[in-house]
């Protein structure tokens, strides 16, 4: 995806020996864990991106939440989302063991909690929606979750105890994933990518032309650029992704390890309707997140969002506003229309995506990876990811504003 603001060189791992199989557009963990499950399966796998680990990983906080996150209507989700989740563990090891990298993998659980009246009747409405969609959860009192969390303010009212709900620190998976490509032979194009080359008579994607004016060709080309997918220029309009920036704020604070984390386990709750989460790192990193504010391309971290976060932290943990705060920033999420991710192959032949993923890009990495290594290798979605085809949205028409720059 081409930017006008950045002009990065165009640099490789190594030279290809021919035109690649694959070709990966974007270089996030999406991107990433495409590209290396390619490789793994013998495929030649090139990827284009200015700064691969990059994007929206360096801004979540790496919740792998399929149980805590579930919202009605997404039942369908929360299939793929459980699948993700139960290839966690194995997936951490792996790429853990194969490159070095400590990933900041916990499997600490996540307790979500209630402030008021109406809070609590919400969570024990979630509650019950959990047992019925079969998840394992369990209620608390008031009183027994600040025996979990001493630290949480008096006026807790209850909660919903979910050790199954993990997490990790996006960023090093980012380092590790780039880590574990290099090691897989995946070539690195470190720039941007302008525009889709298409050849057949405009019947296959045949690969990209990069922002340096370079042609890169490939058998097959994998667009997975986040909230950037729907900037490619050369994309026919039927399969351009419909997806969109969703911009979330996030802080990051330092605990003071002399007394112990001020947290044990990611907390999260609804705050005068916002949602909330704090995410203690055992690295003693305090992320607390996020915004949700539909703002096209602003990544501007703003007083505003950065007090509100405090404020309904503060509110939550009383002792949050002694904590140093170590960086404050703002990222884009990739929305798309129902919130879920769109996968494999599209209406142009050569051409599939790995996008969309929302507020769930983390947790996917593991299955996405999966299932688009099984589409590049076979031409076929697995049975888990059909209802997330991107022909889903064949007949819809584009979202506003997908091709115009960011501001």
């Amino acid at each position: 995806m081409s930017s006008p603001s950045h002009t990065t060189p165009h640099t490789t791992s190594r030279t290809p020996s021919h035109t690649p199989d694959v070709l990966v557009v974007g270089g996030g963990i999406i991107g990433l864990v495409t590209a290396w499950r390619a490789a793994q399966r013998g495929l030649v796998t090139a990827l284009v991106d200015p700064e691969p680990g990059g994007g929206a990983a360096q801004v979540a906080a790496g919740m792998l939440a399929a149980v805590t996150e579930l919202h009605y209507g997404e039942q369908t989700l929360l299939a793929l989302n459980l699948a993700s989740a139960r290839r966690y563990p194995e997936f951490a090891a792996e790429l853990a063991d194969l490159t070095g990298h400590d990933l900041g993998y916990r499997r600490c659980g996540t307790l979500a909690v209630a402030l008021d009246t109406d809070d609590r009747a919400h969570l024990r409405e979630l509650h019950a929606f959990q047992q019925r969609s079969g998840l394992e959860s369990e209620w608390l009192s008031g009183r027994e979750c600040r025996r979990l969390e001493p630290m949480l303010a008096p006026g807790v009212r209850g909660g919903l105890r979910v050790d199954g709900d993990h997490q990790i620190d996006p960023r090093r998976l980012a380092g590790a994933l780039v880590a574990a490509c290099e090691r897989a032979g995946v070539v690195f194009h470190r720039v941007w990518a302008d525009r889709l080359t298409v050849g057949r008579g405009g019947e296959r994607a045949t690969g990209v032309v990069t922002a340096d004016g370079t042609a890169l060709e490939a058998g097959q080309v994998v667009l997975a650029g986040g909230s950037l997918s729907g900037r490619l220029t050369g994309v026919p309009d039927d399969v351009l992704p419909p997806v969109r920036p969703v911009k979330g704020q996030v802080l990051r604070l330092a605990m003071e390890r002399t007394h112990g984390p001020l947290l044990n386990r990611t907390v999260r709750a609804v705050v005068r309707g916002n949602p909330l989460y704090l995410v203690p790192r055992e690295s003693g990193e305090l992320v607390v997140g996020a915004t949700s504010e539909e703002l096209g391309w602003d990544t501007t971290v703003t007083a505003g969002g950065v007090y509100e976060l405090l404020r309904d932290a503060h509110e939550l943990v009383p002792g949050i506003t002694e904590l140093p705060l170590k960086e404050t920033l703002a990222g884009l999420r990739p929305g798309s229309p129902d919130n879920a991710p769109l996968l494999g192959p599209t209406g142009l032949e050569g051409l599939l995506l790995a996008t969309g993923h929302f507020r769930n890009g983390v947790l996917l990495t593991p299955v996405t990876g999966d299932v688009m290594a099984d589409a590049l290798t076979t031409g076929e979605l697995p049975a888990e990811a059909l209802p997330f085809s991107p022909r889903r949205f064949a007949a819809a028409p584009a979202l506003p504003n997908l091709s115009e720059q960011p501001a």
